[in-house]
């Protein structure tokens, strides 16, 4: 059946009164075989999963799509306006405005046969042009498989259906970074997550990554996860133009073309689908020009998609830092786009439950972006393999909806080994606190962060660590206390439910850190992006790291102070920045561009990445962003050089030394 998400896209696209039932939607997906619908029930469940696939949903995977649904139309109807036109995205909120150029999709090819009957039709072209076809230079570039969009430097623009799309430039708003050498104003592109920060940080909230993608760019709050994969910059726009590329003749192009989509292939840390192959002479690209559907002087190769069958040999039950127990499934090592795999993921337990998931059952997995194995359907279901018990502590686990937990959390050593090292790897100042290290402390008789602040050499040394990295560990621990931290990262180390690195950046920009615990649902409420169940659920937490934090607070840290919006006129006069709008761009000479921002956010000002209406000032250092100093000074922005911005701060200390005197 169709999940809420997926029905709100079809709502969104217009399709949600589809003559087809969710059921029979998701009976059409499972069984892959469109010999039985007629024309119209083909066309309906191909624009159906068309919406899906773009809003982050998909009901079936891209080889199914193209190979069995679109071949079927293509078979039936070759003249069908779905083949020949850009496939339409799920709706967003806001009008939709002309693009700057138009965005078509991409013709496919499959084959090697058909890169030549391409390269025939280039070589046609240029003939036409009185062009050698020898010198001819052909770029060959990853095909990202992420959420296209169009960048003008004042917009970003979805695709749309590739002359009109909708407004979606927030993304920069909240943070998010410009592959490359990091402009604006760069085109075409894609917004892309990183594979191994997704399967690290990210698979187990998000079934894929188009799903994550999707998350990023909508109208409303985002999750604290999305916000801390941007933060983290492992969530970026990346300009085509940017991407890396190989370039050569045709003839060097044919001569080595498995080597070269290979190599391509593995240059982005990205999901990709395969590699775009275009003509670079500008020339030939306009007298080519494009169908409504594509460029015809480019096409993008794309390699069958390939899957493996393999039966799973157990499930395994690991228990998390918040006491959620996942499942990963354990299965007869198999190899698949070059890796052996011997491991998958499943999204939960309510998954495990509903498609009978365990020994002996037979999966069709696939590699998602050739990185996360991912099971693709089940072929033949067997008896689910779900536990009783924690795995770590043994406690009896309860259900909450498709997920299962462990509600010992004050004695689940897996649940005590992971909240240690959420804490210091959260906090980033600190080196040397790793699983292996902080398992064998836990195995030593500690059970808390606090705890392991009170260690001495002599302890340490007990517990069986050389002189050397016991002296590393303490040392490492005094880093931890002077080294400056916001406090926004203090609070996000201790593991608050609901409560992301933005969240505890949000709340402390309304009250004090020393004022949290004092809190009421409904005070934490008003703070824009907390809901009802969020303020419920972080009070209870609260409530629960009381003594812990305060404990760890007492020992001493070095914390950089988030600025209060709600600031007093005592505060805005103490500094001019105080409750400005503040962008920096270009490389800075006196500090790192990241050292500023946090200076200014400490004297009030509000920092953001992209220049809007509401922008103030505009620090410029060597090689700017152009886009920037443009669309600053179409708004009226004041631009500052690096010097002019230290000489405002200067004059200002001055001011108040002088006041201070007399």
């Amino acid at each position: 059946m169709l999940n809420d998400r997926q029905i709100e896209i079809l709502q969104r696209a217009g399709l949600d009164d589809s003559t087809m039932t969710a059921e029979q939607i998701s009976r059409i997906a499972a069984a892959e075989d469109p010999g039985t619908l007629d024309d119209a029930q083909l066309i309906e469940f191909i624009e159906i999963a068309n919406a899906l696939y773009r809003g982050g949903e998909q009901i079936i995977s891209d080889h199914v799509y193209d190979h069995v649904f679109l071949a079927e139309l293509q078979r039936r109807q070759p003249r069908h306006p779905f083949l020949h036109h850009v496939e339409p995205e799920a709706a967003f909120s806001g009008k939709t405005i002309p693009l700057p150029e138009k965005m078509l999709s991409t013709e496919k090819a499959y084959t090697l046969q058909s890169i030549e009957k391409w390269l025939a039709r280039v070589e046609k072209a240029a003939q036409q042009m009185h062009l050698d076809f020898t010198r001819l230079q052909f770029r060959v570039t990853p095909k990202l498989d992420g959420f296209a969009a169009y960048d003008d430097g004042r917009l970003l623009y979805t695709r749309g259906d590739g002359r009109k799309g909708t407004d979606i430039s927030r993304v920069f708003e909240r943070g998010l970074n410009v592959a490359g050498n990091g402009r604006r104003g760069q085109g075409a592109g894609e917004i892309v997550v990183n594979q191994h920060y997704f399967a690290e940080h990210l698979a187990g909230r998000f079934e894929n990554a188009r799903n994550f993608q999707a998350s990023i760019i909508k109208e409303k709050q985002l999750d604290d996860l999305v916000l801390q994969a941007i933060q983290d910059k492992a969530a970026v726009f990346y300009p085509f133009a940017q991407l890396p590329s190989w370039q050569g003749s045709a003839a060097e192009l044919l001569e080595n073309f498995t080597e070269i989509v290979a190599d391509v292939r593995e240059t982005v840390d990205y999901d990709v689908d395969g590699v775009v192959i275009e003509v670079t002479d500008p020339e030939l690209q306009q007298y080519m020009g494009s169908t409504r559907h594509h460029h015809r002087w480019q096409i993008a190769f794309k390699s069958n998609a390939e899957m493996a069958q393999v039966k799973v040999l157990r499930v395994i039950a690991q228990t998390s830092r918040s006491g959620r127990v996942n499942p990963v499934v354990e299965l007869q090592p198999v190899r698949l786009s070059g890796a052996m795999i011997s491991r998958a993921t499943a999204h939960h337990y309510g998954m495990v439950r509903e498609l009978g998931i365990g020994p002996g059952t037979l999966i069709e997995l696939t590699r998602s972006g050739e990185v996360i194995p991912k099971i693709e359907r089940v072929l033949q279901a067997a008896e689910p393999e779900i536990p009783e018990y924690c795995p770590s502590c043994r406690s009896r686990l309860v259900w909450d909806g498709d997920y299962l937990y462990c509600m010992n959390s004050a004695h689940c050593p897996a649940q005590i080994e992971h909240t240690i090292e959420h804490f210091f790897k959260t906090l980033g100042n600190v080196d040397g606190f790793g699983q292996k290290t902080v398992a064998k402390l836990h195995q030593s008789g500690i059970s808390s962060v606090y705890e392991i602040y009170q260690l001495d050499m002599k302890q340490l040394q007990n517990f069986g660590f050389g002189e050397k990295t016991a002296r590393n560990l303490l040392d490492q621990l005094q880093r931890s206390r002077t080294e400056a931290v916001e406090d926004w990262r203090f609070l996000g180390a201790f593991g608050i439910h609901r409560m992301g690195l933005g969240n505890c950046e949000r709340l402390l920009q309304h009250y004090r850190l020393a004022d949290i615990f004092t809190l009421s649902e409904q005070d934490i409420i008003e703070v824009e992006g907390f809901a009802e169940k969020t303020a419920s659920a972080v009070v209870a937490s609260l409530k629960e790291i009381h003594d812990e934090f305060q404990r760890i607070l007492a020992l001493g840290f070095n914390l950089i102070i988030t600025p209060l919006h709600s600031a007093s006129r005592e505060q805005k006069k103490t500094s001019l920045l105080a409750g400005k709008s503040i962008v920096f761009t270009g490389t800075m000479q006196r500090a790192k561009r990241d050292d500023l921002k946090k200076q200014a956010k400490q004297l009030g000002a509000r920092v953001g990445n992209a220049i809007t209406g509401k922008t103030d000032y505009l620090v410029v250092g060597e090689k700017p962003g152009s886009s920037k100093i443009s669309a600053a000074r179409e708004k009226g922005v004041t631009v500052l050089t690096e010097e002019q911005y230290y000489a405002m701060l200067e004059a200002e200390d001055h001011q108040q030394s002088s006041g201070d005197v007399r």
